[in-house]
């Protein structure tokens, strides 16, 4: 927070921060770990993910208080890589769905009625998995109205062309903007 205090103060424009969580507490996860392979207790609407929504708005209540304000939330961190990382990453799995009805039910109404002005991205996961992820959460009409837009890595971009994951995703769903998120050179060694 002091680090992210003097950016704010120095800068000659507003930062537009945006934050993007690894993991729920591991009483809340299905393997009872922060790190492994572990989604959600339970299933959307329920007390688990109710909570887990209402962290995200007690997040956002603590920095406000500290004067620092986030643009954008999402709703995971690589919420695929959940199923494939080492066991010693903090993470949560969701598919698709998962995100979505977590997003329509419990995080979209919470970030909704709460005094904050920070919108709510989708995916944060590799670009692999537009458009079909995008189809299944924006598909819904009750989870689009709370999505502003579309968070994407570029890890595998080399695997994926843009015209058929940006391009066709943007085609599909053009009130939604694409922004990447996260990436870094030296990736692959190779």
């Amino acid at each position: 927070i002091p680090l992210l205090c003097r950016a704010l103060a120095m800068s000659k424009r507003p930062l537009l921060l945006f934050a993007s969580p690894w993991t729920a507490p591991a009483w809340m996860k299905s393997n009872g770990d922060v790190r492994g392979k572990g989604t959600l207790k339970g299933h959307a609407g329920d007390k688990y993910h109710k909570t887990w929504a209402n962290y995200f708005i007690k997040f956002l209540d603590e920095y406000a208080k500290r004067n620092v304000t986030f643009w954008a939330v999402t709703a995971q961190n690589e919420p695929l890589a959940g199923l494939f990382t080492p066991p010693q990453a903090p993470t949560i799995a969701f598919t698709a769905a998962q995100q979505r009805d977590f997003i329509a039910q419990d995080l979209g109404p919470a970030l909704a009625r709460s005094p904050h002005r920070t919108q709510l991205l989708m995916l944060d996961d590799q670009r692999i998995h537009l458009p079909h992820w995008a189809k299944v959460v924006l598909g819904n009409a009750t989870a689009a109205r709370y999505v502003a837009g579309l968070a994407v890595h570029w890890y595998l971009d080399a695997i994926v062309p843009p015209g058929c994951s940006l391009e066709a995703t943007h085609k599909l769903f053009p009130d939604h903007f694409l922004l990447y998120t996260e990436a870094c050179t030296g990736f692959f060694m190779f």
